[in-house]
């Protein structure tokens, strides 16, 4: 078809959608909190304070203020004048608004907000009165006066929120402050009704993060905090752009089980594209991709990390198991000398256990004969019997886990290794004095777990093979001794 004619066609904007962007915009009213503290961190403010009483709100800072052009910046819907001016003069703060929206999240709390602030000597007041700017429905103007600044007041905006028409809990507008504004940024403090918020932090095992990509830096810590600290509010890593947590996220750790409880940490990329409203990610660009990568990589490190924490902790139980055991079946054989393969032993001696020889709980009196003429401190000494060598028996370990434990037995020792020799392997053997068991078999797991049954299946397999080492032409024999020494050992 031919062009019959040419014309310009004017766009405009209802006033209510305006409107809607602080109501709908931002789901939770007390994120109002988080932009406005956010807007005195990009003017360079050093301190915000922040006062709540159930008839209005006051947000109050000391940054640079706003002159004449600054002020109709300011009130520009969608204005990109941060994107353009991304760092701040005084601090170099990469600023943290980019849409020029984050204001109308008044709206979603109060129908009337005033904004006064002062840049040098200019200083002015902006009142907007939703009732009164929906009225007058042809003008987009917002009343402004221009004030005479007083003497001795510093630089810097406060916005006062009134005719508020929604409650606002203090604990949670600390929590979402303690979050979402960068506390740990320096030269900047935030006071809630006069307490400074401090920025959070936790306890526990740290895995620090410093990853590199073509889009830039992605950094941070990772904590596995202890047991007592777990707790499943606030599941997740925060997430940082430019100090500010943008959301929380699991990356796939809520299959772990109740262990992800305690996983906490911050990581930051500054690079991440975000929503308008700042709470999640543009997820389907390249740069979300490439972080996703990264966090897949940190999270199974983390996940390397908890398995080696589990190992620790199930050695500790399973070189107590074998301790007890071994104290147990001690007694059993002091009370039972027939049945010991390495001589009599000393009733209720329990020292080496673990590691070094036990000593025998009885001295050995040497009686020296006195001549005439001698004093009985002139007495000649009989020599000293010369000792016996011990070699310590030879322990094979298949992997770098393995539980040794030893005890001495009368005039030998006995050593204990708790090893990994396969699910289908013995559950215990034995060479010369050295006990092996099986961790990996299905036994061991099975009994393992249970803190009753651990010790005494340790100590049956013990009293199995030392019977067997002292009984080898009768079967019957050695095991009727096992089941009394297994009867003694945990006769309380």
């Amino acid at each position: 078809m031919e062009i019959k004619e040419k014309k310009l066609l004017e766009v405009t904007v209802d006033k209510r959608h305006i409107i809607s962007i602080g109501e709908r915009l931002y789901t939770e009213s007390v994120e109002l909190l988080r932009e406005l503290i956010n807007n005195a961190y990009d003017a360079d403010a050093t301190e915000v304070q922040v006062v709540i009483d159930p008839e209005k709100i006051e947000v109050r800072d000391n940054g640079s203020g706003m002159d004449a052009e600054g002020l109709r910046q300011y009130f520009i819907i969608g204005s990109d004048e941060k994107v353009i001016q991304s760092v701040s003069p005084k601090f170099g703060r990469e600023r943290i608004g980019q849409f020029g929206i984050g204001k109308f999240a008044s709206l979603s709390a109060a129908s009337r907000f005033e904004v006064i602030t002062r840049h040098d000597d200019f200083a002015a007041r902006v009142i907007f009165d939703k009732k009164t700017w929906e009225s007058a429905k042809g003008t987009w103007h917002l009343p402004c006066e221009i004030l005479v600044p007083g003497p001795g007041h510093e630089n810097g905006t406060t916005v006062m929120l009134s005719e508020l028409t929604k409650p606002f809990d203090l604990e949670e507008a600390e929590e979402k402050i303690r979050e979402g504004v960068p506390l740990k940024a320096p030269n900047f403090s935030v006071y809630l009704n006069g307490q400074r918020i401090a920025p959070r932090s936790f306890t526990g095992q740290k895995i620090p993060v410093l990853e590199g990509c073509r889009y830039g830096l992605v950094s941070g810590e990772i904590i596995i905090t202890p047991k007592t600290m777990a707790t499943t509010q606030d599941l997740g890593i925060d997430i940082k752009v430019k100090g500010a947590t943008v959301k929380k996220d699991l990356f796939g750790m809520e299959t772990w089980g109740k262990v992800v409880a305690r996983i906490k940490g911050e990581i930051s990329a500054n690079f991440l594209p975000v929503t308008s409203d700042r709470s999640n990610f543009v997820t389907d660009s390249a740069e979300y991709q490439e972080f996703l990568k990264i966090m897949q990589t940190i999270i199974g490190l983390v996940k390397k990390k908890l398995g080696k924490e589990a190992d620790q902790r199930e050695d500790y139980r399973a070189g107590r198991a074998v301790k007890e055991a071994l104290q147990r079946v001690h007694k059993a054989l002091a009370l039972n000398p027939d049945f010991s393969p390495f001589g009599p032993i000393p009733y209720g001696d329990e020292k080496g256990i673990g590691g070094g020889a036990a000593g025998t709980g009885r001295r050995k009196i040497i009686e020296a004969e006195v001549k005439p003429g001698e004093s009985e401190g002139t007495a000649k000494q009989p020599p000293k019997p010369k000792q016996k060598k011990r070699h310590n028996p030879l322990v094979k370990k298949i992997t770098p886990n393995a539980i040794v434990r030893k005890i001495k037995m009368g005039e030998n020792s006995v050593s204990v290794c708790l090893d990994f020799f396969g699910e289908n392997g013995p559950e215990c053997f034995s060479e010369g004095n050295v006990v092996y068991i099986n961790r990996a078999h299905p036994l061991f797991q099975r009994e393992s777990r249970k803190a009753a049954t651990y010790t005494m299946y340790v100590a049956r397999l013990l009293t199995q093979e030392i019977s067997l080492m002292k009984e080898t032409k009768s079967p019957r024999l050695a095991f009727a001794r096992q089941s009394k020494l297994l009867k003694d050992a945990f006769a309380d």
